[in-house]
């Protein structure tokens, strides 16, 4: 095609257009009909464009030594965050930060500079039950998801019992290895999602689809466990739901968690050097957790 023919004449453009529509797949000519909308179609590309976790006048709160301090925060996506605050944490130091409704995530201070912190997202997935219950569940899961990891049969002596405090059993609810994931159905598409935290009355998922806040999405974690759901709020590729019937802890034993790997890639903006580090997050394993488990259950 000639370009200057086109723009300074000699070329019939309707004969030869320099773009050409597109017709949409599986269409027909002259029937609206024709174009079908699947609801399990997934995005294939992300929509938000590359900037999306450089935020503007975006607010939040951390929590830094039981005090709770509003901070700035300037990059959030999955994994990590970058925050601008009036706090002096040290490397490794533990900070909540909060988004919103069900926005908590448990973070780990990776870098401080020129008045900025990053900060490193806990891998495991919170469950906010009392951790009686949460031992309970994961016992259960770990017998259904790792069959080759066996409980064993209690001796004829019993053991002594552990002796457990309040920290002990914080412990058991936040150090477990386990990370859900599923995904979540909305505005006509499916897309993979992971579990952030879940509580019974809402979750806070990681996704790098464009979700809408008001959409009443289906999160979904396995065929048997569904969810309807309210979109509260969305930063980065971090969204809040509120569920509209109280979720039952007992049900995630129904679905099938991953282990968290210690190979994280973290993102870009943080900029961290891993050669030399370890994992500081004192995560169990699985068979660590079965351990402590057994120890707890008993008490």
């Amino acid at each position: 095609m000639n370009i200057r023919a086109k723009v300074y004449g000699g070329a019939v453009a309707s004969e030869e257009p320099i773009l050409k529509a597109k017709q949409p797949k599986g269409a027909k000519s002259d029937s609206l009909q024709s174009v079908a909308l699947t609801r399990n179609a997934r995005r294939a590309a992300n929509g938000r464009g590359e900037d999306r976790h450089r935020l503007t006048d975006e607010r939040a709160t951390v929590t830094w030594n039981k005090s709770k301090i509003e901070v700035e925060l300037l990059n959030l996506s999955g994994g990590g965050a970058m925050i601008s605050g009036d706090f002096q944490p040290l490397m490794w130091d533990r900070v909540e930060l909060h988004l919103g409704t069900n926005g908590m995530i448990e973070c780990a201070v990776r870098w401080i500079r020129d008045g900025r912190i990053g900060l490193e997202f806990a891998h495991e997935t919170r469950l906010d039950w009392p951790s009686d219950q949460v031992a309970t569940v994961l016992r259960h899961v770990i017998e259904r998801t790792f069959p080759h990891i066996a409980f064993p049969v209690s001796a004829e002596k019993p053991e002594p019992e552990p002796v457990h405090d309040a920290d002990d059993e914080h412990r058991v609810a936040k150090r477990h290895p386990l990370i859900w994931n599923g995904q979540l159905h909305h505005d006509y598409q499916s897309d993979d999602i992971r579990v952030r935290n879940i509580s019974a009355t809402g979750a806070m998922i990681e996704t790098k689809a464009k979700v809408r806040v008001g959409a009443e999405p289906l999160l979904e974690l396995s065929e048997e466990v569904q969810m309807a759901a309210t979109v509260e709020w969305a930063v980065g590729d971090q969204v809040g739901l509120r569920f509209h019937q109280p979720f039952d802890l007992n049900k995630l034993t129904e679905s099938r968690p991953k282990v968290a790997t210690a190979d994280w890639t973290p993102p870009a903006y943080l900029d961290i050097d891993r050669q030399g580090t370890k994992d500081q997050w004192g995560r169990l394993t699985v068979a660590e957790l079965q351990r402590e488990l057994e120890g707890f259950l008993r008490h």
